[in-house]
């Protein structure tokens, strides 16, 4: 037991971690949105029916799609895109999707190699880029369902004040849509942007993520 806390440490740490989020933000979110229903003179709602209903869907939605989006675009952007003296770049000659030496397929398949990396064709193309099709996937589905709870809270409020509601054409199409979405992607954007460059500056000691302390501005690719 202690063995395996050990080895999946990091996954079961940030595991941990979002659940105990994810429960806090639905407290606090069921407390604000029954604040909200007795100021407006609506009735209160349960937690579990909270939980369930479009409003606590689609906060979770809209920041589940940023998330997944800074993932997809951040693997993506590296196999092409380099920074000198960045940890989180590959070394500067080495853009492009690499050689099959390079990256253990095909003839230079280890025995320790996942089957699908020693295989050519379709399975080999699958399995070469699973990540981004697997993280894209979760972005776009995240993104489906932030539109649909968007779609129907938006709706609801629309009703409580006697107004118009919207179809879901109209609703994605919207600047509530957009808004909802360009707030969160512009901090994701701004968060990778800024890890990239400080570390090419800045170092923490032990962390994969960082450079060696004594390592050279300049140096790329390096981890400590």
């Amino acid at each position: 037991m202690k063995k395996t806390l050990r080895e999946n440490g990091l996954g079961l740490f940030f595991g941990l971690i979002f659940l105990l989020a994810l429960l806090g933000q639905a407290l606090t979110g069921h407390a604000l949105y029954n604040e909200e229903q007795l100021i407006a003179g609506f009735p209160t709602v349960s937690l579990g029916q909270y939980v369930t209903s479009s409003s606590f869907g689609v906060d979770v939605a809209e920041n589940w799609q940023s998330e997944y989006l800074q993932f997809l675009l951040y693997i993506v952007a590296t196999i092409w895109l380099v920074q000198k003296g960045s940890p989180e770049s590959k070394e500067l000659d080495k853009t492009g999707p690499e050689t099959d030496k390079d990256q253990l397929t095909g003839d230079y398949a280890t025995s320790r190699s996942p089957a699908w990396a020693k295989l050519s064709g379709w399975r080999h193309q699958i399995y070469a880029n699973s990540l981004v099709l697997v993280m894209g996937s979760i972005f776009f589905l995240s993104w489906f369902a932030q539109s649909v709870a968007g779609v129907s809270a938006y709706n609801e409020k629309q009703v409580q004040d006697l107004q118009d509601t919207l179809t879901w054409g109209q609703y994605v199409l919207s600047p509530e849509f957009w808004n909802r979405t360009l707030q969160n992607w512009q901090s994701e954007f701004l968060a990778v942007g800024s890890m990239v460059v400080l570390s090419i500056y800045l170092r923490q000691r032990g962390s994969p993520e960082s450079k060696p302390v004594g390592a050279a501005h300049e140096d790329t690719a390096a981890t400590g």
